[in-house]
């Protein structure tokens, strides 16, 4: 009885650990719009950018189709004056995934042709941890929220296995 005991006091214990994990994002850039010349202009990727929350450890998908387009991490000047005669970094395959590793801002242009003057330019600020309800802070951890719900739900059924061996 006492080893059973103790197994179901692991599992409470680690089921409660792995579902108190959080997982990085994944942001697909401009969602189903892709990263493309925007037809709305300058303000599609300002306007999603808006309504994301971005920290340390999520990361970028650019999806576009390789040739057409580009998405080069660049200065703020670069990015204000669209140059890309010095960029950070620079993918040309898509889709390209960019993992955030520092806190602060972050800027992306198309460098084919005249994408950037056209509205293909990202602005983004990344923080450093994710932000509680209650307003305190948490450091991000790194993850997958579907592996780690898949790995919860597999706990929460070995919890249930055990209570059931218990009584």
């Amino acid at each position: 009885m006492v080893s059973k005991m103790n197994m179901l006091v692991s599992m409470v214990f680690l089921g409660a650990a792995i579902r108190g994990c959080s997982a990085q994002t994944s942001h697909v850039v401009g969602d189903s719009l892709g990263w493309v010349v925007p037809p709305g202009g300058p303000i599609a990727y300002s306007t999603w950018a808006g309504n994301q929350t971005f920290v340390v450890g999520d990361t970028l998908v650019f999806t576009f189709t390789t040739g057409a387009h580009d998405v080069a991490e660049v200065t703020k000047a670069a990015y204000d004056g669209c140059s890309s005669t010095s960029p950070i970094s620079l993918q040309t395959t898509g889709p390209a995934s960019i993992r955030l590793n520092q806190s602060g801002e972050h800027f992306y242009i198309c460098t084919i042709g005249s994408h950037c003057s056209l509205g293909q330019k990202l602005a983004i600020n990344v923080a450093a941890t994710t932000p509680s309800p209650t307003g305190s802070t948490t450091p991000p951890t790194p993850g997958n929220s579907a592996a780690s719900l898949s790995v919860a739900g597999l706990f929460s059924g070995m919890l249930s296995v055990a209570v059931v061996l218990l009584y």
